[in-house]
This record gives C-alpha cells, sequence and structure tokens, in this order.
C-alpha cells in the first residue's frame, strides 16, 4: 500500500494538557479517511501538525512523501485545507475569489481566469458567480471555499467539519463532490462532528478518545465489533418493549420471533443493525470492545 500520510507516535500539549498522545496511523494514496472524537478530542490538532500549522512535541509525520517538520514547503506545495470556517472575501464576487486564489498561486491571468470558470462550473456555483459572496447562501460559500481548494489540485486535501452548519441538501451536495474528488486520484483526510456522513464517504475512520486512537477500520468493521443484529418489538407510541439480540440469519430471526411470540408480545417488530452512533457511545464511553486496549486496528 502506497501511503499518502504517515503518523508515528505524534504527541501534542497545550499548556500541560495532553491533547494528541501517541498518535499512529496511515493513508493510503487515494483513500478517504475519517477522524472523529468528540470535541477537544484532537482532531483539529491532528490537521495542524499534518498540514505543517502546529509542530508536534514528539513523533513524526510524513505526507505525500514529505516530512511535515523537515520539508514544510514540499508538503504544503501538495496540500490544501479547508477549515471550519471559510476563507474567503466577502466584499468580492465568487469568480473575482477564484481568480484571486489562482494568482496567489502563480497562474498568469488569462489562466486564472481559465481556471476559475472551470472550478465555478465543477462546484455548481454558475449561478453565483458574479454575485458577491457576503450574499450567498452557507452552502454556497462552503462549496466555493472547497473550490478554492483545487485552484492547484492537491495531492492531499485536508477537510475540518467542511459541512457543519449547512442544511440536508448542501451537505449532501457537497459529499457528491468529496466523492468525485476521491474518485479522481485525490486523498481526503476528514473530521466530521456528523458520523453519517463519515459512514457515507469513508473507507476508513479513526476514532479519537483522550487523545489517542481507540478504534480503527472501516465503517463496516467498526460496526461489526457492536454485534450482531437485533429484533426490536415497539408499543403503538414507539417505545422499545423489547429487544432480542441475533446472528443476522434467517434462522435466528425466526427464533427471535418465535419467541416473541411465544411471549404474546403485541407491537410493531424491526430489525436493527449496528451504526456508528453505537460504534462513538462504546468507544468514548470506554466501554464495550475497545475498552481493554486503546488501539484496535482491524486488518
Amino acid at each position: 500500500m502506497e501511503s499518502a500520510i504517515e503518523a508515528r507516535g505524534l504527541r501534542k500539549s497545550f499548556q500541560g494538557r495532553t491533547v494528541v498522545d501517541d498518535l499512529d496511523f496511515t493513508v493510503a494514496r487515494g483513500e478517504v479517511f475519517a477522524l472523529l472524537g468528540p470535541n477537544g478530542s484532537g482532531k483539529t490538532t491532528t490537521i495542524n501538525i499534518l498540514t505543517t500549522l502546529s509542530t508536534a512535541d514528539a513523533g513524526s509525520a510524513t505526507v505525500a512523501g514529505w516530512d511535515v517538520l523537515a520539508q514544510r514547503t514540499e508538503v504544503q506545495r501538495r496540500i490544501s485545507l479547508t477549515g471550519q470556517s471559510a476563507a474567503v472575501d466577502d466584499a468580492l464576487t465568487a469568480t473575482e475569489n477564484v481568480i484571486m486564489f489562482a494568482r496567489l498561486a502563480g497562474l498568469d491571468r488569462a489562466a486564472a481566469q481559465r481556471r476559475a470558470i472551470d472550478l465555478i462550473a465543477q462546484f455548481d456555483l454558475t449561478d453565483a458567480a458574479a454575485r458577491l459572496v457576503r450574499k450567498l447562501s452557507g452552502g454556497m460559500r462552503r462549496r466555493l471555499d472547497l473550490a478554492l481548494s483545487f485552484v492547484v489540485t492537491p495531492e492531499v486535501l485536508f477537510l475540518d467539519e467542511p459541512t457543519t452548519g449547512l442544511d440536508t441538501r448542501s451537505r449532501r451536495d457537497l459529499w457528491d463532490i468529496i466523492r468525485a474528488l476521491a474518485g479522481a486520484g485525490t486523498t481526503v483526510f476528514l473530521t466530521t462532528q456528523y458520523l453519517e456522513e463519515a459512514d457515507q464517504l469513508a473507507d476508513r475512520i479513526a476514532v479519537l478518545h483522550d487523545g489517542r486512537i481507540a478504534a480503527l477500520g472501516t465503517p463496516a468493521e467498526l460496526k461489526s465489533r457492536i454485534g450482531g443484529d437485533t429484533v426490536e418489538i415497539h408499543d403503538g407510541n414507539g417505545d422499545l418493549r423489547r429487544s432480542i439480540p441475533t446472528d443476522g440469519s434467517v434462522a435466528d430471526l425466526r427464533r427471535a420471533l418465535d419467541l416473541l411470540d411465544r411471549e404474546g408480545e403485541d407491537g410493531v417488530v424491526s430489525l436493527r443493525r449496528p451504526t456508528l452512533d453505537d460504534v462513538f457511545l462504546a468507544v468514548t464511553a470506554g466501554s464495550g470492545p475497545w475498552s481493554a486496549t486503546p488501539l484496535k486496528e482491524l486488518a
């Protein structure tokens, strides 16, 4: 596996408080890798270290094959970062913002204008091209912010909670853009507060807890660690009356239903599968299949 990001033993403290504690992980080229965790768990600090905005107290990391400490300039040439707040100029139009960033990236005027036309179309901003940014919706501003990250196509794109504050439709539109970028070969390192987002986008997920990686694997692998399917029966008010774990087979589902029937349970029956919410709660509560050791990487 050719790696786009490698982190080994990363540690960072602020005012005596350890925020990132001995992080180890590898991200493959072309992979979408999601970092989850409660507020204050070290997600943004990790991104800041990997993008050269901050220096680790200990450990090492490479991005696109270059050391983030010794070869900062080389790393910066190969990455883009979209942070939690839009980095656009409200006094300029959407097109003017892209042209400005393209010129700062070294493109001449004609090339910058061509690049702006291409990106405005790619990120579905044609209707907003001539409008001042301060008059754009939150979703349009976020798409423009992401477009600016691709004035020069990066090898690695860092997205720090890119859809926070967006409505559901705008969030899903951005998902489509991120999928397309990853499909074209860009490595995406994503932090998010939305577990569904990680489930939909990520090839693999790492869950941070107290500055350490408490769980690491594909969404399916992480959910399988929680357990199998559960047959549930709810009353007319939607309240859970009974749940019976199953292995998901037809025979075991029939067993669960027969048990409910014998016990005279009455209500609406449904099959519930583990979710990333279950994974997140198990990890951050310090209980369940991850409590024994700080790191579980699934093959």
